[in-house]
């Protein structure tokens, strides 16, 4: 057992490096495929244990960025979920006694990425195989198959490498099948998605910066100022025919860490950078729910002539940090660093773009990006263009930021859409829809990032599948585990006992 948890450990980590900061993509087929083999000859009783190995190896390297938060909230959360991959250490275990095992454990792994990105409080998508491919051949898969299909091809090449090390007898069809899985992995080079481009628009990106250590709330006024001061200067460089005229101009997450409805010196301070544009700026902004005793995280879009107007509410609040789950049962804790709250972030559910202007924008707020159900179905209902407000500020000098930055390129390639992001401490940047970084301004600084961008009408197979196949994957692995259950059961049933 002990070889296998090295196996396993090992694999973890190299799966680590497939990301950003390292961004060895090549490494996650033979990582997965490490896996299998730590796990292959194991009951279900024992595959949990290299599978919990394993996911301690990937998840606790993946997401070393959360120490910037606290070292309590980082174990937290790696801890729990690396919990995910214990349970489908064990699920393979069963998978891999069956016929087609690498097609089944290809499944199996889709379907535990789709749970642990939606459950529980919300899930954690960070750590999708496909958000690391995104220079790679096999990006350009992700208009076609999305998140879970790529997905799927990447653990699928695992199975098979895993086949290839166990049957050597087979080892000519197991080649075989790899040059087929590789074909069609690379077919999207050769005809890859054409967006539908119906019009363009000049976007405003504003990166306002975080003056002194980086604290939103310490330094928030002057934040505030700083993204109005960068928008009146452009005001003024439009006045004087030295830079066109916006189509909108985006701020980012807690560009405004207040309420801006109601707190008169930011009020005044948005009129003023507004007006002087004289087009849409769509604000980052804490209002007050309606019932007062809650906060909302909204990208509201403020016209220089009606106001604040559409808003866009961030649809997964981080708990622990923006809202306190299960509150009657915890109470006021301090969660290894995290923040005491006295509040709690109302979610969004908002599936439609925002109206600026005459455009309808997809939106996301920081750690929504990487969620199915925020830019897919946004886009699925009309968004031309996609936006994206993060603060970022807490995670500066970590990993976080580029591999968010590397999310979003995944997503203008997943949806087909220009995305633009404005980041208050950086990276902001204009995305083209094949995922080329068009600008970008650097961390811990003041920029202003203006650029045509296209405006793109219907939607890839990708979006339109959404979800789903990650649902049919959950669904298939709970048929096949509930068939092999049934088999043994009747196996057992019909053994001669011994008298």
């Amino acid at each position: 057992m002990s070889r296998r948890l090295v196996l396993a450990l090992a694999a973890g980590v190299a799966l680590a490096l497939a990301f950003e900061p390292v961004a060895l993509p090549w490494l996650i087929p033979f990582a997965l495929a490490a896996r299998l083999l730590a796990v292959r000859g194991l009951d279900a009783r024992r595959g949990w244990l290299p599978g919990l190995v394993f996911g301690i190896g990937f998840y606790f390297v993946h997401i070393w960025w959360m120490h910037a938060v606290g070292c309590g909230a980082w174990l937290a959360l790696a801890g729990a979920e690396t919990l995910f991959y214990a349970v489908l250490g064990s699920i393979d275990a069963v998978l891999l006694r069956g016929r087609w095992w690498p097609l089944w454990t290809a499944v199996s792994w889709t379907a535990m990425e789709w749970l642990r990105g939606g459950w529980p409080f919300g899930g954690m998508p960070w750590g999708r195989l496909a958000f690391a491919v995104i220079d790679t051949p096999l990006a350009r898969m992700l208009p076609y198959a999305g998140l879970a299909g790529v997905g799927l091809l990447l653990a699928l090449m695992g199975g098979l490498l895993a086949w290839l090390v166990v049957s050597p007898g087979r080892r000519r069809a197991g080649v075989l099948a790899l040059a087929v899985l590789c074909l069609l992995v690379a077919l999207p080079n050769w005809r890859p998605w054409h967006p539908d481009l119906v019009g363009h628009a000049d976007v405003v990106a504003v990166q306002g910066n975080v003056p002194g250590n980086g604290d939103v709330l310490a330094n928030y006024r002057q934040i505030t100022q700083n993204h109005i001061d960068l928008t009146v200067a452009l005001g003024k460089r439009i006045a004087a025919g030295e830079a066109p005229k916006p189509s909108f101009v985006l701020w980012p997450e807690n560009s405004t860490a207040i309420d801006p409805l109601t707190d008169t010196q930011t009020d005044t301070g948005i009129w003023q950078a507004v007006r002087a544009v004289a087009v849409p700026v769509v604000v980052g902004g804490l209002p007050n729910a309606p019932d007062r005793t809650h906060v909302l995280n909204q990208g509201i879009v403020w016209d220089p002539v009606t106001g604040a107007g559409d808003r866009y509410t961030k649809h997964h609040p981080v708990p622990f940090g923006e809202y306190m789950p299960l509150r009657g049962l915890l109470g006021k804790h301090n969660f290894g660093g995290l923040q005491v709250l006295d509040y709690d972030m109302v979610a969004g559910t908002r599936t439609t773009p925002l109206h600026v202007g005459n455009l309808r924008v997809a939106d996301a707020i920081c750690f929504d990006v990487a969620y199915d159900d925020v830019l897919d179905e946004q886009v699925r209902n009309g968004g031309q263009l996609v936006t994206v407000q993060t603060s970022n500020a807490s995670f500066t000098g970590t990993a976080q930021i580029a591999q968010q930055f590397a999310i979003t390129r995944v997503r203008a390639l997943e949806t087909g859409r220009y995305a633009v992001v404005a980041a208050l401490n950086g990276v902001s940047g204009v995305i083209a829809p094949d995922g080329r970084v068009l600008a970008s301004a650097p961390v811990r600084t003041e920029a202003v990032l203006q650029r045509d961008v296209g405006l793109i009408r219907g939607s890839t197979p990708a979006v339109i599948l959404g979800s789903r196949p990650g649902q049919v994957a959950a669904g298939l692995v709970l048929v096949r585990l509930a068939g092999s259950g049934f088999i043994s059961w009747r196996r057992r049933r019909h053994t001669p006992r011994e008298h």
